[in-house]
């Protein structure tokens, strides 16, 4: 093999090499994140992050696991507790669906409080607009 050939094909097989890794790599999970204690015949995982403890057992090779009987106790628990959240939500939105518009009678009432409300400020505005200002000469502060 000449040298033009050797360095030819290294240039080619290197990026794909390192194309081919990289998937592997970017699903690497975080070593820090996950401690794993064996007990008996399996393992325990504790989710430093989460704080969240799994069973884990070796089959055929592949370490699975699964969620603790009292974590998935309290899953459950919480997931039927937001459900029945959800379905009364729900319930509430159709049932209140039908909106109350406001008549006329109560947009003119809100009106004239509106109207009331803004003559009485734009008074005391003007008020402090038509005050004499201090002629007196401040005393120096510095």
């Amino acid at each position: 093999m000449t040298k033009q050939l050797k360095i030819g094909l290294a240039a080619t097989l290197l990026p794909a090499a390192f194309l081919l890794a990289m998937p592997a790599m970017a699903t690497e999970p975080n070593a820090e994140r996950f401690q794993l204690e064996r007990s008996g015949d399996h393992f325990i995982r504790l989710d430093k992050q989460t704080g969240a403890m799994s069973i884990c057992q070796d089959q055929a090779g592949n370490l699975v696991c699964r969620m603790a009987a009292d974590e998935r106790t309290a899953y459950d628990d919480e997931l039927d507790r937001l459900s029945d959240r959800v379905a009364k939500l729900e319930k509430t939105v159709t049932t209140t669906s039908d909106s109350h518009l406001p008549d006329d009678a109560e947009i003119d009432r809100t009106l004239g409080i509106m109207q009331k409300f803004m003559r009485g400020f734009m008074g005391m505005a003007k008020e402090f607009q038509n005050e004499e200002p201090d002629t007196k000469p401040q005393p120096q502060k510095t």
